[in-house]
């Protein structure tokens, strides 16, 4: 989810609070298929655990174009493993890129992300209550964020997700707070919906709007979008794309970003 951009000439490097906050951004423009699809290959995730004793794997490549930046993730994995019925444990990792104008790209090893998902209110398929989770996660800063590969701290997203199906039509989104409580940052809130539908046994295509807040107060928030879907390969695995751009502080937050991977249901 390559992307291209004009350069900018003679373009001074960030200073180094402004580039962990910049990787940050990128984090929250770029965060299944159980019958709908939700969480990747977009940012809003949805409150639909994995099934007891299964896992979910997705493999990815994905990076957010900015004035003076490319960063992302190549390659990326997150495995998500159903522990109990209606609750999941996850672990995301991977190696990440950051390219600023005039300086040689850097790639290492980024942050890890731990989480569950405990689904709470189950949907009424013959109704019309959604289904709802409580999904934690914490981000390890395990990237070195003096070359732009990571936050350089620890930081817990709290969400709650609801979603519902309607015939060929899914709907879910929600959010919740990011507690970071690093110096000079300040927590801030995070959200988003998402819209798709099937067409056929294969394929599926929909959209988002989301946000994220700022983590510093003289650093914008970011509102975008993303349009994507899945293809089905077989029954237990898929191709996951969408791409993108920032609707707010464009150049600062996201002219362009971008998604591919596999998912595979074991």
């Amino acid at each position: 989810m390559s992307s291209t951009r004009h350069p900018e000439s003679a373009a001074p490097r960030a200073p180094h609070h402004a580039r962990f906050v910049k990787a940050a951004l990128a984090v929250g423009a770029c965060l299944v298929c159980h019958g709908a699809l939700a969480g990747p290959p977009f940012v809003t995730d949805d409150p639909e655990p994995v099934e007891r004793g299964h896992f979910e794997i997705d493999a990815a490549a994905s990076g957010t174009v900015r004035a003076g930046s490319h960063s992302g993730t190549l390659p990326g994995l997150e495995i998500n493993y159903g522990l109990v019925e209606n609750l999941q444990i996850n672990a995301t990792a991977g190696v990440a890129f950051m390219h600023e104008t005039g300086d040689r790209t850097h790639y290492g090893f980024g942050d890890t992300e731990l989480g569950a998902k405990y689904r709470f209110i189950t949907e009424d398929e013959a109704g019309w209550r959604p289904q709802v989770a409580f999904a934690p996660r914490v981000t390890l800063p395990s990237g070195n964020d003096h070359r732009g590969l990571g936050d350089g701290h620890a930081h817990v997203l709290l969400p709650l997700w609801a979603q519902k199906t309607i015939g060929d039509w899914t709907t879910f989104g929600g959010g919740g707070y990011v507690v970071n409580r690093h110096a000079g940052q300040k927590g801030y809130w995070t959200g988003g919906w998402a819209v798709l539908r099937k067409f056929g046994e294969r394929l599926q295509l929909g959209g988002e709007v989301f946000y994220t807040g700022a983590a510093t107060k003289d650093d914008p928030s970011a509102i975008g979008f993303n349009l994507g879907g899945a293809y089905g390969l077989t029954e237990h695995d898929r191709i996951l794309f969408s791409v993108g751009r920032g609707l707010t502080h464009v150049s600062d937050t996201n002219r362009f970003s971008y998604y591919v991977g596999y998912q595979l249901d074991l």
